[in-house]
């Protein structure tokens, strides 16, 4: 990676305290990870659980006439077989909308819904067991595209659906439409002098994480139950499983196990629910842990997308006017779709300025598999569709593709198609301008100085499919824009307690959050915090769980903005509180302590001139300071369902890509040589933590644009590769030199300015790879992820 560079912002920082805010300090789970010796949530283990495993349908859409499990029982350490009959309360649950069963209701909507569970004392046991159940299926018509499900006479996959959307979209299998309108396109049309149009399609990612959905559920003596679990928003699984157990949710436990990656995939509930009623059940522990197989079908995935987009443009290169549709798969169930169709379309014009929008975007209940929440979140889409769009028309008006879209950038004061202004900075013209001018890799690098090839910098690498004949370079461009933080009105907070005590003769602060530790590094930020607010060198993090207030979910680029807040908000709090108690004990012996400017720095209170007053130790004594404190950030408004006019996100984060690759135009192979991205991050709270986002964003993005798609049989519905031999992830061959340019320009809004970091280079890295493609090969590409026979025409 490249030196990162930091542009200083106006911050209250507290330099003394080594280790706090804009310090590179290294997590404390990354040695245990990158050794193999950190406990994620499949390494769980209690002396008596049992072993829990789900039956799934082999059908994306049949009618269920009888489900015999008493093969199943009969088997010899089978403790529990459940169906949908055994439920004991709420048979559905969902994030947004409760449409999705526990265990199928009558009816499967989707290849690998759950159908039955069943608890043994081996999970080979409880798999065999699994195997005898027999459910007599009635197959019926499967809807899978928005022909077959809005068409005269399509199944209803949801007819008594009573959720607050349902009254505004055309069709019954519409799960939400959201347009956008502002301007006179009409009009604009008449005007422009260059008009281009595109239709685009991106296929099913999926979150790919290596830690499989697993957990411990214990049943405790008072009724209730204790659940042990990798997820990312524990009081949303709380408040979803609570209900299907019958319980209230103080007697529903949870605390976060390791986990083992997430981007969205685990937002959703999977196996929580299951193993908790099979501990009830049972009232023994169980544990469930699924295989890749079934991860691929225990999860959503990011929604599929057909993209339509006409723009308009002046001779000058001024644009006048966006159109576009936008069509989402949201598979059987609704997950977090709504808000995915918010933001495809309030971002579907992308970070220009663009006076007359008519935009429209929906999401469809089909028989395909769930999708929800994954990085990027209804942008990425539209992204790419957009950009395809920048590319056309500055060819049609020969201009390099960065110089039509800094002629276009949107800057701070912009006005969003939404009406929402744009008030923090927007450096769309400088991130494009950085990252142009950042050095390109050397031409033919295969080629050492005595002609040998190294085939590993060719298309193909050690598959030893060329030596660089018919191999062509292609530079490709593309920039992005993300909400931060939930949006359209949603009460987005956060909570944090916050201790302060003396410990042998030294402060020490415990930071308590239910925050989700996803490999983000939260906790790595909140204990800077914690030493840049206290001015303490010790922090415990405590385990996350539901003893202590929501802390939201860990998505949306949105823990360190709101949860890390609240963690600051929290330590204001105890920091008061510790002055009061030293202008109580010592304020007669110093007139300073009367000072409204009194800091904690390495353990002392001291002047903003910098007089040590006293250490915090004696101030504290034997005094535990203990505070719980809510944060939230200001406030935001659904958007117009007509002209989807609002104040409807909190912040915006920008990122800007320049792909490099070689392509064998023979064989249709990609190497992505460099994926260089310049991003404004407000401020680096962990400098390095921030580069590694950046980074791990942008492969995703490349994934996406070059191998990964979940296949999903257009006929049947059916998912055709659900592995890791069939779905492939970038690894580390795949993963080209990624430079980084930081830029720190503080919104302030935002705790110590910072912007949300890790979503935005997910966006511009997909487009700037298929750029670049296209640059090499001359091809149209409107279809990600790119496979050979779109390059070679087979």
């Amino acid at each position: 990676m490249s030196d990162v560079t930091r542009t200083p912002t106006d911050l209250t920082q507290h330099s003394g305290t080594q280790g706090g805010i804009g310090a590179s300090t290294l997590r404390p789970d990354g040695t245990l990870k990158v050794t193999g010796e950190f406990a994620y949530a499949s390494d769980l283990w209690h002396e008596d659980m049992l072993w829990g495993f789900t039956l799934r349908s082999p059908h994306a859409h049949a009618r269920i006439r009888s489900v015999d499990v008493s093969a199943a029982l009969a088997t010899a350490g089978v403790h529990a077989v459940m169906t949908h009959d055994d439920l004991p309360a709420a048979t559905r649950y969902g994030l947004e909308i409760q449409d999705t069963p526990v265990l199928a209701d009558g009816v499967v909507r989707h290849h690998g819904e759950p159908v039955a569970l069943v608890a043994a004392d081996h999970p080979e046991t409880a798999r065999r067991a699994a195997a005898k159940i027999v459910v007599d299926y009635e197959q019926l018509p499967v809807v899978t595209d928005e022909r077959t499900a809005t068409a005269d006479g399509a199944p209803v996959l949801h007819p008594d659906r009573t959720d607050p959307h349902a009254a505004h979209v055309p069709h019954p299998n519409v799960v939400h439409r959201q347009p956008v309108v502002r301007g006179d396109v009409a009009a604009a049309r008449a005007r422009a002098d260059v008009i281009v149009t595109g239709e685009y399609e991106v296929g099913m990612q999926d979150q790919a994480f290596l830690g499989p959905e697993s957990g411990l559920a214990v049943p405790a003596e008072d009724g209730g139950v204790d659940l042990y679990i990798a997820t990312q928003w524990l009081h949303a699984d709380l408040r979803q499983i609570a209900p299907v157990l019958g319980l209230p949710e103080d007697k529903v436990r949870m605390t976060l196990s390791g986990v083992g990656g997430a981007f969205g995939g685990r937002e959703d509930l999977s196996m929580q629910a299951h193993a908790c009623l099979l501990a009830l059940r049972t009232r023994r522990p169980v544990k469930i842990v699924y295989n890749r197989f079934e991860s691929f079908f225990g999860h959503v995935h990011r929604h599929p997308a057909k993209l339509r987009y006409e723009h308009g443009a002046t001779r000058d290169g001024k644009l006048l006017f966006m159109a576009c549709r936008i069509v989402l798969d949201g598979g059987a169930y609704a997950s977090s779709s709504p808000a995915v169709v918010g933001n495809a379309a309030s971002l579907s014009a992308g970070p220009y300025v663009i006076d007359n929008v008519d935009a429209e975007a929906l999401a469809l209940y089909t028989n395909n598999p769930p999708c929800g929440a994954m990085r990027g979140f209804g942008a990425v889409q539209a992204c790419f569709a957009y950009e395809a769009q920048m590319d056309k028309l500055a060819a049609a008006l020969g201009l390099h593709p960065v110089e039509f879209r800094r002629r276009n950038a949107m800057a701070q004061g912009a006005v969003m198609p939404t009406g929402q202004v744009v008030d923090s900075p927007a450096p769309v013209a400088e991130l494009l301008r950085r990252v142009k001018a950042l050095p390109l890799p050397p031409q033919r690098q295969w080629e050492s100085a005595g002609g040998v090839t190294d085939v590993r910098a060719l298309p193909g690498g050690l598959s030893n499919t060329t030596h660089g004949e018919g191999v062509v370079r292609g530079v490709g461009y593309a920039v992005g824009i993300k909400n931060v933080g939930f949006s359209e009105g949603f009460d987005d907070y956060s909570t944090a307690r916050v201790r302060l005590e003396a410990v042998a003769g030294e402060p020490v602060a415990t930071v308590h959050t239910a925050m989700a530790e996803v490999g983000q590094g939260g906790v790595t930020v909140h204990a800077q915090i914690a030493r840049t607010e206290l001015g303490v060198a010790r922090v415990t993090i405590a385990p996350a769980d539901t003893r202590v207030g929501s802390a939201g979910s860990t998505s949306a680029s949105r823990q360190t903005y709101v949860t890390g807040g609240a963690v600051k908000h929290a330590c204001e709090a105890v920091r008061e509180r510790v002055l009061e108690r030293g202008r109580a004990r010592f304020g007669t012996y110093h007139p300073a302590w009367a000072s409204a400017e009194l800091l904690l720095e390495d353990g002392k209170v001291v002047t903003d001139g910098g007089e040590v007053l006293a250490a915090l130790v004696d101030v504290l004594g034997e005094e535990v300071i203990d505070v719980e404190r809510e944060w939230r950030h200001r406030p935001t408004e659904p958007f117009d369902l007509r002209t989807g006019q609002g104040f409807g996100h909190v912040q915006y984060s920008f990122a800007a890509h320049r792909a490099v690759v070689e392509v064998d135009t023979e064989l249709g192979l990609v190497k992505v040589v460099e994926l260089a991205c310049a991003q404004d991050v407000g401020k680096a709270l962990n400098p390095l933590s921030v580069t590694g986002q950046i980074q791990g964003g942008t492969t995703q993005g490349l994934g996406l644009a070059v191998m990964e798609e979940i296949v999903v049989d257009p006929v049947t519905a059916k998912v055709r590769n659900p592995s890791f031999t069939d779905y492939l992830i970038p690894t580390i061959l795949d993963t080209p030199t990624l430079p980084v340019d930081v830029l720190e320009l503080a919104d302030g809004h935002a705790p110590y300015g910072l912007r949300g970091v890790g979503e935005a280079p997910t966006l511009s890295s997909t487009p700037a790879v298929v750029a670049a493609v296209r640059q090499a090969t001359g091809l149209a590409l409107q279809r990600v992820p790119l496979r050979p026979e779109h390059l070679t025409g087979t």
